[in-house]
């Protein structure tokens, strides 16, 4: 059977969850512009599930119209869901809607969910605010190790140089994916201090770190 967009409307109105899931799947073999209504419609479905599902696509639909989409994130920002939360920083970080920048700190200080802090912390590189520093700064001394990995991705894409001392700090982590980070991430801001420590990472035991700092002097 042929997708449509009458056909996605009709899943996308049904009562059963399945279909509502389904429609909002194959929107995205549609033109985004005969889609973008529908995946509004989506966004305040009773199902989390649902809400997820459309959220998450949202940051493929940044040409339509980002006033809107803008307003909707920020809504979803306060919902019900985490996971519909996490989704929403996501969108603001990829569609880089710098405009949310005070609801994603707002959130970040207020959540008691470590996934809807992960998911700002992770989006605050892509969304390249230079506000975003802090929270940042923030999130790196956290006691949660995926947390300190995605602050450190973070102030790579950031590009901010202060962070070099403090990814430095954690170039002898003993846990060899948070070394490699760590590599990633000085190669970008490639300071004179972050070329000493890659000049050490790049005599790193594990391959992977050491080829990595050896492409961040490259």
């Amino acid at each position: 059977m042929d997708i449509t967009p009458d056909s996605v409307k009709t899943l996308l109105n049904s009562p059963d969850l399945g279909d509502r899931l389904r429609a909002v799947n194959q929107m995205r073999t549609l033109d985004p512009s005969i889609t973008f209504g529908m995946i509004l419609q989506a966004v305040d479905d009773l199902n989390p599930r649902v809400r997820y599902a459309a959220v998450s696509q949202l940051s493929s639909l940044g040409s339509q119209d980002r006033a809107k989409i803008l307003e909707t994130l920020r809504d979803r920002l306060q919902d019900a869901e985490p996971d519909v939360q996490a989704a929403a920083a996501d969108s603001i970080g990829a569609l880089k809607l710098t405009e949310a920048f005070e609801d994603l700190r707002f959130l970040y200080n207020t959540s008691p969910e470590w996934l809807v802090k992960f998911s700002i912390v992770a989006a605050l590189g892509e969304l390249g605010d230079p506000r975003g520093f802090e929270l940042l700064e923030d999130a790196i001394a956290s006691p949660n190790e995926l947390m300190q990995m995605a602050a450190i991705g973070s102030f790579g894409e950031l590009g901010d140089t202060r962070a070099v001392p403090l990814l430095t700090s954690h170039a002898a982590n003993p846990d060899w994916q948070v070394r490699y980070r760590v590599a990633q991430a000085l190669g970008r801001l490639a300071t004179p201090e972050a070329k000493i420590i890659l000049e050490t990472l790049a005599q790193d035991p594990v391959d992977q770190v050491a080829e990595e700092a050896k492409s961040g002097l490259g």
